[in-house]
Formats: structure tokens, sequence, C-alpha cells
């Protein structure tokens, strides 16, 4: 069973930085392709990040790139979200999901396990 739950969200200023991380306490998340999605106040989640069962290969949404970058530990079986200059439109509550099978893929459809959220509030 794969259970996630995310940690390290916060209020921090434009121009600060957070880490996200997000742990599985399942014995099959190496197996799993694993992405961060956002969902801004009133708006559809939207993709954020994903990373390959390897961690050999990252994608990103491109109003992230440059700023932002994911990692996964599988011995901690966590996979992690860095977000450095942060911006106010990047307020949202942040999610992780894991994909079974597969390459990493930025559609939501394409993943089979979520975590609750972490509220992200970037003040101007």
């Amino acid at each position: 069973q794969v259970q996630l739950v995310e940690s390290g969200g916060g209020l921090v200023q434009a121009g600060g930085s957070l880490r996200l991380s997000c742990a599985d306490s399942g014995r099959t998340f190496s197996f799993y392709a694993m992405g961060w999605f956002r969902q801004p106040p009133g708006k559809e989640r939207e993709f954020v990040a994903a990373i390959s069962w390897s961690g050999g290969s990252t994608y990103y949404a491109d109003f992230v790139k440059g700023r932002f970058a994911i990692s996964r530990d599988n011995a901690k079986n966590t996979v992690y979200l860095q977000m450095n200059t942060l911006k106010p439109e990047d307020t949202a509550v942040y999610y992780c999901a894991g994909k079974m099978w597969g390459r990493p893929s930025g559609s939501k459809s394409d993943y089979n396990y979520w975590g609750q959220g972490t509220q992200v509030t970037v003040s101007s």
C-alpha cells in the first residue's frame, strides 16, 4: 500500500526558499515515478515537476525551470521539491503523486497515488 505524506510547506516572503518533502510508508517507492503538482486558489491542479524511478530523469513545467528542483532518495522513500526564488504566484497547495508504470508524466490523470497536500504561501 502506498501512502504519501507531504511536509515542508509554510509562509515565506517573495524571493525566499522552501523544501517540500513527500514520504511514502510503502515498500515499493523506488518502483514509482513521482511528481509534484500544485493547485492555486480557485484554479485547476497543475503539473510542477516529475522524476523517474531512478532519479536519472527530471521534468519541469516552464514556469518553474531554473527555480525549482525535484530529487529523490529511494533509501528514505522520499521525494523532494526544492523551491527557490519563490513568487507570490507560487502560492498553492502542493501535492506529490506516484505513478506505477512507465516514465514520469505531466498529466495528473496518469498518477495512481496522491498525498493530502501541503500549503505554500508566498507573500509579496
